[in-house]
């Protein structure tokens, strides 16, 4: 009997240890620096206590970074689930199978494609001479400063991720949307129900899991974003685009701040488990 109950935790030996060295090990390393302070470039780190948390409560810089990355949040999660939506139905009801098949492949390339490439192709499109300017100079428009000003960069960084995060929300869509049946909107057109309310009344329940599944993943692909101002603006102008993670990737390694580093990336993964927690919730009702 005993024998029997030791088997499989010889199977999964192998996976714990591999979970423990790469996961839980680095998770309580982490809470640990965040609650010390010092480098280790000059005599190590020692014990502050809550000294990290309190600080970034009151740093003017960190609550700059948090407006930013909430402004980013929001406005690429919208558009990034609105569009993808709007362009599944219309996939999923209009086009034929192979058409459908071949746009849905050319949506998608953009989420596979290198988040590097693709910043640095942005920022060639929006630098002073490049060519979005050019074709505002073309139409007799004034040339905007796209990197270089705090009210545009951001938008730019926007139009990036939004642009990168639309093929994913689409196929994950089209796929909620083949799971409703198709009788149902037969039905629905017997009843004389229009286009408006049989999207209202059966496409939007019928997708409420994918939707719930689309708008968290979508959060926390978005708040994790750390390429798009390390690419193409530094964080700036004005610090205007330093997001959490990249401002906490230049607090550990430009400032070599690891215990207030720490704190916020304690700060960000409770936030994730969080959102994670509201999906499993709300999916189970």
């Amino acid at each position: 009997m005993n024998s029997d109950r030791l088997i499989p935790w010889l199977f999964l030996a192998p996976a714990l240890v591999l979970l423990g060295i790469f996961v839980l090990y680095p998770i309580a390393y982490l809470v640990y620096l965040s609650f010390t302070a010092g480098s280790f470039t000059r005599a190590g780190v020692h014990w502050v206590g809550l000294q990290n948390y309190g600080r970034l409560l009151t740093d003017p810089d960190f609550w700059q970074v948090l407006g930013n990355t909430a402004y980013f949040t929001i406005a690429t999660v919208i558009p990034s689930l609105i569009i993808p939506l709007g362009l599944a139905v219309l996939l999923n009801r209009l086009m034929p199978i192979g058409l459908r098949d071949f746009l849905r492949t050319a949506y998608f390339i953009p989420s596979v494609t290198s988040i590097a490439a693709v910043g640095l192709g942005f920022r060639w499109l929006f630098q002073t001479d490049g060519v979005v300017n050019q074709v505002l100079t073309r139409l007799g428009l004034e040339a905007v400063p796209w990197l270089s000003s705090p009210i545009w960069a951001m938008p730019v960084l926007i139009l990036l991720s939004v642009w990168k995060q639309i093929g994913f929300n689409l196929v994950v869509f089209l796929a909620g949307l083949q799971t409703i049946p198709q009788s149902r909107y037969e039905a629905a057109e017997l009843d004389g129900a229009n286009d408006w309310q049989q999207f209202w009344y059966i496409t939007l329940p019928g997708l409420r899991s994918t939707l719930i599944f689309a708008a968290i993943t979508t959060v926390i692909f978005t708040l994790r974003s750390f390429e798009q101002p390390y690419i193409m603006t530094g964080g700036g102008p004005l610090n205007s685009t330093s997001l959490l993670v990249f401002y906490l990737y230049e607090q550990a390694f430009a400032q070599f701040d690891f215990g207030s580093a720490a704190a916020m990336t304690i700060g960000l993964l409770l936030v994730t488990i969080g959102l994670v927690y509201v999906q499993l919730r709300v999916s189970e009702n």
